[in-house]
């Protein structure tokens, strides 16, 4: 376990950590009241595709969580920022309630597909037209490649299949844009102007919330809520700096053992 160090920012993922689908898991209301009344800057950093962030934030309100939409970074975002560098139009696979999150933007005859979660557009036709478009040179952007994630009746099948099979179809790899991805941590950080030495991540996936945090630096606990399942720890090098039962718990050991 680290000593105590220089905290300055902790990132904190938001389903299956804070809540899943409409529930918040307990206590997790009253621990980030706690953080905040702490000299660390709180980010919220999510991989979500289900929803546009005005959706989210008034999901997260709705649960009592007092959270602001300038604090959420997301891989929506990340992938809107992208796409305009790249002046590109994209065929949108996305969830119909994620769409406000690229309004105005130029899709029509697309040049370039972007992909997240999309269970009702996962059909042959909509995945044999990114497939032609990718296998004409158009570039493949991921929103994130998570294998699964938590729904309230269990876990549930995430984009990365979805993803890795036009790669494979394609022989391309894809852009992606969320976690775990250094640069959509780094973009979180550099938000509230800190480097990864002086941030922790709190997340229940060990790969893509831990691994990719601590592969930039920072330090990362994981949370047995949402979709963590028994020995996901050993499934990343090096290890979670901590496990933690619950948000809750994760919260109590910074402000005692880190702060």
């Amino acid at each position: 376990m680290a000593t105590r160090r220089a905290l300055k920012a902790v990132l904190i993922d938001l389903s299956g950590t804070l809540h899943v689908e409409d529930t918040a898991v307990p206590g997790a209301q009253d621990a980030l009241h706690r953080l905040r009344q702490a000299s660390v800057a709180v980010k919220f950093v999510t991989n979500t595709t289900k929803e546009c962030k005005r959706n989210l934030v008034e999901r997260l309100h709705s649960l009592n969580f007092d959270i602001q939409e300038q604090e959420i970074f997301t891989s929506l975002t990340a992938a809107r920022s992208l796409v305009e560098q790249r002046q590109l139009r994209p065929l949108l696979l996305v969830a119909d309630s994620a769409l406000e999150d690229f309004s105005g933007m130029e899709t029509s005859e697309p040049n370039a597909v972007v992909i997240g979660l999309a269970p009702d557009h996962f059909n042959y036709q909509t995945l044999n037209k990114a497939f032609r478009l990718v296998l004409d040179g158009a570039p493949l952007i991921a929103i994130h490649k998570a294998r699964y994630y938590k729904r309230k009746d269990g876990l549930a099948l995430g984009p990365g299949a979805f993803v890795t099979g036009l790669e494979y179809a394609t022989d391309c790899q894809a852009t992606v844009v969320g976690k775990p991805e250094g640069t959509f941590f780094l973009e979180a950080l550099r938000d509230i102007g800190c480097c990864p030495e002086e941030a922790i991540m709190i997340g229940d996936d060990a790969r893509d919330d831990v691994g990719g945090a601590q592969n930039i630096g920072m330090l990362g606990i994981v949370v047995r809520t949402g979709k963590y399942r028994v020995g996901d720890e050993g499934k990343i090098n090096p290890p979670p700096y901590l496990t933690c039962d619950s948000f809750t718990q994760a919260v109590d050991h910074i402000l005692q053992h880190i702060l």
